[in-house]
């Protein structure tokens, strides 16, 4: 898997692709600086997701010591991004390079940072599968061979070709003590539901701001106990716009919802005694998806599920997410850096 080094902004970025390496441009837009810690590198990588059908790309972050201490193996952080999002925005929004620079410097185990293109795929098996002709014959600023794919299957991508790319070409400790997952808003949810649902490959998961109760319909504010719909049409006016999006991704079947709902994933999971992953939620008081974040922690709680809940001031906005990854990072490498 040939690499270039083409650039330096705390971080170095390598291209990685098969047969060629190109500049990356979307890393030209984060000034150069300097810092008194040693700096990590960042690689993109293209690769054939047999589950998706098509080529994928997933930004790989390597911590400071990956260059230099050749026989050491490292745990793995995978980070999801949002709706409308890119494989690139932890790094370019984020800065997730600086801020692990900075806490791997200060004493938190090293990790590899992942970082998949997730498409706006919701991390979910789609029950109205597009074919990649469809999805291509549509008005997108997006070209079709970096968005649209063969079969909709964006939880098994990332479980388990994401996984085994990384596991693949990187020194990692491949198990599921030493493998985590995270994400902000669509990819909070993917974090958690991926974890939930494949707990033998993830020990932990952490969403900032997630979508993680798509079938809450009790008030705002919340009030416990947490109220869930009794048929898919009662969750069209919580879900507003993402409706008709979440229809594509999970159709008219209530049990459907149910089980790609975190809540209801969690209570399976103590029912058939599988060990459940290390949970680290926040969200925003300003984000309006702070009651289906309430209600996940009320379930959790019942449930008698361990889980780090946290509220902070801010909104939806890489405002907030930029100024707390730092914490799931830090809780990330006490839980799979160890």
């Amino acid at each position: 898997m040939p690499h270039r080094r083409i650039g330096s902004a705390l971080a170095s970025l390598v291209l990685a692709t098969t047969g060629c390496a190109k500049p990356a441009q979307w890393l030209r837009g984060i000034a150069s600086a300097k810092s008194s810690w040693p700096a990590g590198t960042v690689h993109e990588d293209t690769f054939l997701a047999t589950t998706l059908g098509v080529r994928k790309h997933v930004v790989v972050y390597l911590p400071p010591s990956y260059g230099t201490d050749t026989t050491r193996r490292y745990a793995v952080a995978y980070y999801l991004h949002g709706l409308s999002g890119a494989e690139t925005d932890w790094v370019s929004k984020g800065s997730i390079d600086v801020t692990a620079d900075s806490l791997f410097a200060s004493g938190t185990p090293e990790t590899i940072i992942v970082m998949p293109d997730g498409d706006d795929g919701w991390y979910t098996t789609w029950a109205n599968q597009l074919s990649f002709r469809t999805c291509a014959d549509t008005l997108r600023n997006e070209s079709p061979d970096r968005y649209c794919v063969e079969h909709e299957r964006y939880d098994e991508y990332i479980a388990r070709d994401v996984v085994q790319h990384i596991d693949q070409h990187y020194r990692t400790i491949a198990d599921r003590a030493h493998r985590g997952i995270g994400g902000l808003s669509m990819g909070g949810y993917g974090a958690v539901i991926i974890a939930l649902q494949h707990s033998d490959e993830f020990s932990a998961a952490a969403s900032h701001s997630g979508v993680l109760s798509p079938m809450y319909v009790g008030p705002r504010p919340f009030v416990a106990p947490a109220r869930y719909a009794s048929t898919v049409e009662d969750i069209r006016p919580m879900a507003g716009q993402y409706y008709t999006r979440y229809l594509n991704y999970w159709g008219t079947n209530l049990n459907r919802w149910r089980e790609i709902d975190p809540a209801h994933a969690a209570a399976q999971l103590v029912r058939g005694g599988s060990p459940a992953p290390s949970l680290f939620i926040d969200c925003g008081r300003d984000d309006g998806f702070i009651d289906q974040n309430r209600a996940l922690h009320a379930e959790l709680t019942r449930l008698g599920i361990a889980h780090v809940y946290t509220e902070w001031p801010g909104a939806h906005t890489w405002r907030y997410w930029s100024t707390h990854v730092a914490e799931s990072l830090a809780w990330m490498g006490a839980r799979i850096g160890r």
